[in-house]
């Protein structure tokens, strides 16, 4: 079998026939196929009643004839087919859609991203959600910046701190900058998940309490730095330059795993001497 470009008409059909027919009647309380069915899985006509759409249509779709569902349609019928999430998130490229939000945001890091942050140590580390809430960090992350044990949960975001927290309000040198980049992750984040309601009451916070948010957001600039350099004035032990690395777990893609490394020998120095505090 050769592969050229993909034609996302047949495929989408393809696709569509071979998740119909692998699935068991049975487990819809439908008759066996070996008493009365002639092909394997669900009926082209179950489908279509368990996805709120015409037969007609489910003949079309497996028939590559040119159709382009809708979002709501390819919702149906990831539900119909009981697509996992790999599946599903697949039939939407095929239909050339985006998913809906996933019903809940994490607001708690896996334990498996959990242990990983940890494990990162001595490096400070931390994991964040789509809309900076921090769910995850490591010790080092916490000497760092500060001890988020101490906050509640509601100002355990990383924009917030750099906005709204006193401590933290003058904490990078090039601040405009790291505001900046974050303004850009957000305005992503905002445009990637329009119904997520706490992201957009978050934005209109910092809009209305800080004058410098509000003047970049409104630049509208979307271009986001997941890699780069920021230089820190600590408190304790002054100045520390470390490179940022963010990175996107697989499974969890709206969540965040931020890396430092201590950009030169006095950086690492001034690291160690937090660490061993």
């Amino acid at each position: 079998m050769s592969i050229g470009t993909v034609d996302v008409t047949q495929e989408l059909a393809a696709f569509l026939r071979t998740r119909r027919e692998r699935l068991d009647p049975r487990d819809f309380g439908l008759p066996s196929r070996r008493q009365t069915r002639r092909t394997p899985g669900l009926r082209r006509e179950e489908v279509a009643e368990l996805a709120g759409v015409s037969t007609d249509y489910i003949v079309r779709l497996e028939q590559a004839r040119g159709l382009r569902p809708s979002a709501d349609v390819v919702e149906g019928l990831a539900r119909a087919l009981r697509l996992a999430p790999d599946e599903r998130a697949y039939l939407f490229g095929l239909a050339q859609q985006r998913p809906r939000d996933a019903d809940e945001l994490a607001t708690t890091a896996a334990p498996s991203l959990a242990r990983l942050v940890a494990d990162l140590s001595p490096l400070p580390a931390m994991l964040m959600n789509h809309r900076y809430d921090i769910l995850a960090w490591n010790g080092e992350m916490a000497r760092l910046l500060l001890d988020f044990d101490t906050l509640p949960p509601s100002q355990r975001n990383a924009m917030w701190l750099c906005l709204m927290h006193p401590e933290l309000r003058e904490f990078y040198v090039d601040r405009e900058r790291v505001v900046r980049e974050g303004i850009a992750h957000l305005r992503a984040a905002w445009a990637a998940h329009p119904q997520d309601q706490a992201l957009s009451d978050l934005i209109a916070e910092f809009i209305t309490r800080d004058e410098q948010f509000a003047r970049l957001w409104a630049e509208r600039e979307i271009k986001v730095n997941g890699r780069g350099r920021k230089v820190i004035r600590h408190p304790d032990v002054g100045m520390i330059a470390v490179h940022f690395e963010t990175l996107t777990p697989l499974q969890d893609p709206d969540q965040l795993l931020v890396i430092y490394r201590a950009a030169d020998d006095e950086s690492q120095s001034a690291l160690d001497e937090l660490c061993a505090r």
